[in-house]
């Protein structure tokens, strides 16, 4: 059959799909009353868990497990000895690389859905990808065929089912994509449905041997930043590891073709590409609302205090460890010399509370000496901000509650 870009139609839903439209407000407005929750200083460093986090789920996705524990000791240059291993915590600390391009402005100045903004993620991770991660095996031949940064494939795919436009084509396709989801020519509604259905779309066309899944999820990541939707607080990768067979049976199902007259006027299911955006606006929604529910200050503090108090009674924190830990997580940071003030205490007791929190890693600085500010090391996660990521030693939690 010859290849035409009609094959790609619909690429947005029905400005009248009442249900999407619903879903994207109601997103808007969840995310908006979520944004100014945390103290700024606060919510960047709950934001560099996140990223870490979203690396954990994002690659998850893709059958690549590396604990979150893995990920932090890669981040601290401390790889495992396993050749494996080693490179699947490599691979985690390229995503975050990039993911944290992105959210320090060091991303392009283009339109997040795009697909030189896909060339430019696909490029800056695969770059700081081990070697041995970077080739694709055709699974009819058995050729091992190299990943190329950035480079779009120069060969036929196979996708489960699916068959992505050859090779040939792939600017011809590319190009009506750029077009379509450019920001400047859809409604502000659209602009929300609009990082739904790229993601299939983009998917669809697979512009890459590998990596695209990876690639669309931090477009779409971009994309909710860029219309001050979306923040460093929540990731929709979480949400899609959650119900990782139901997102992958959806996004095959958008490749159905139109079934019948009342199925739109595309080549696809236009119904598909809609139950498609419904899902994947949903799991932003179910996303915003569970770290709402998790960074609540009275709730966070509670957990924070009841840790503290555990650690206390064995003797692995000195008392008044609250007081300083509450004060970071109220006000974002204090100087270090306010540390009497805080506990009562008087000076000599007062730092070597502050020196206690301060080598467990749970408050944080630039300088030895400067302002301190709350961390959130791995080993507290799970009690401070429990199911963000699954219990060690019971990866599948996750699978089983919100």
């Amino acid at each position: 059959m010859r290849e035409t870009i009609g094959l790609m139609e619909p690429l947005l839903p029905p400005e009248n799909a009442s249900d999407l439209n619903d879903l994207a407000l109601d997103l808007v407005s969840k995310a908006s009353a979520f944004a100014g929750m945390l103290n700024p200083v606060v919510a960047r460093s709950v934001g560099n868990l996140v990223r870490s986090m979203n690396c954990y789920y994002s690659n998850l996705i893709e059958g690549h497990d590396t604990h979150p524990y893995d990920i932090d000791r890669a981040i601290a240059q401390d790889y495992s000895s396993e050749p494996e291993k080693r490179a699947l915590q490599k691979e985690a600390v390229a995503h975050i690389a990039v993911q944290k391009m992105i959210d320090e402005g060091e991303a392009p100045d283009i339109c997040p859905l795009s697909s030189e903004y896909g060339q430019w993620i696909h490029k800056e991770f695969c770059d700081r990808m081990p070697e041995e991660l970077l080739w694709v095996e055709n699974p009819d031949t058995g050729e091992k065929i190299k990943v190329i940064p950035g480079v779009h494939r120069d060969k036929t795919v196979k996708v489960g089912r699916h068959i992505p436009p050859r090779p040939e084509n792939l600017d011809m396709f590319l190009k009506r994509f750029d077009e379509a989801y450019d920001a400047r020519r859809l409604s502000k509604l659209q602009r929300i449905t609009s990082v739904a259905a790229s993601h299939h779309r983009y998917v669809w066309i697979h512009p890459f041997l590998d990596g695209n899944g990876r690639v669309v999820r931090l477009m779409s990541y971009a994309a909710f930043k860029n219309i001050h939707v979306g923040r460093e607080l929540w990731s929709v990768a979480r949400g899609l590891a959650r119900q990782k067979d139901e997102y992958k049976s959806i996004l095959q199902a958008a490749d159905t073709p139109r079934q019948g007259d009342l199925d739109g006027r595309g080549t696809l299911s236009q119904k598909a590409l809609v139950k498609f955006c419904e899902f994947f606006l949903k799991i932003c929604i179910d996303q915003v609302e569970y770290m709402n529910s998790l960074l609540d200050f009275k709730v966070l503090s509670e957990r924070m205090r009841i840790h503290v108090e555990e650690m206390i009674a064995m003797k692995e924190l000195p008392k008044g460890s609250y007081a300083l830990l509450r004060e970071a997580l109220l006000i974002g940071e204090f100087e270090r010399g306010k540390a009497q003030e805080i506990t009562g205490f008087k000076d000599r007791a007062a730092r070597e509370v502050l020196y206690a929190l301060v080598k467990k890693g749970l408050l944080v600085s630039e300088t030895p000496r400067g302002s301190v500010r709350l961390g959130f090391p791995i080993d507290v996660v799970e009690r401070w901000l429990p199911l963000l990521y699954p219990v060690r030693g019971n990866e599948n939690v996750y699978q089983k509650v919100k």
